[in-house]
């Protein structure tokens, strides 16, 4: 399981950078279905995937650390799926977008709880390793 969140996260920071950059160097043209928008939006866009470039290296910082911080993993989980909970708003609002805006929403609601239930999994894994039980039950000797 621990082999499997060090995957994940990786593809998903991977993912995310490869996306944030995208939307930086295309704009409102990397998104579909975008009808046309103005430079304000063109402005937005470019910005928010800076933002979503730096949430990807936030996923591979995670993913380098030894054992991989169920905290962070949880957090950026939440982040995620606060994004998908957003579509949802959206789509009240205004109604159903692009149909791979609705893909992008089932991803973001599905897959946080996968990383919610693997979060401590690395954690777990350190903790059951014999050199980390033995450092932790032998006294130091000072």
């Amino acid at each position: 399981m621990a082999r499997t969140l060090k995957v994940l996260a990786q593809l998903m920071g991977f993912a995310c950078v490869a996306i944030g950059l995208f939307h930086v160097v295309a704009g409102v043209a990397a998104v579909p279905g975008n009808g046309g928008a103005n430079a304000t939006v063109d402005n937005w866009s470019r910005f928010m995937g800076a933002v979503f470039a730096g949430y990807g290296l936030a996923w591979l910082w995670a993913a380098r650390q030894a054992p991989i911080p169920a905290q962070a993993i949880r957090w950026l989980a939440g982040i995620f799926l606060l994004g998908g909970l957003a579509r949802l708003l959206s789509v009240a609002a205004h109604g159903w977008p692009q149909w791979f805006q609705v893909l992008l929403m089932v991803v973001e609601l599905t897959l946080p709880p996968v990383y919610f239930w693997l979060a401590n999994a690395d954690e777990r894994a350190a903790a059951e390793r014999p050199s980390a039980r033995r450092t932790l039950t032998e006294p130091s000797g000072d």
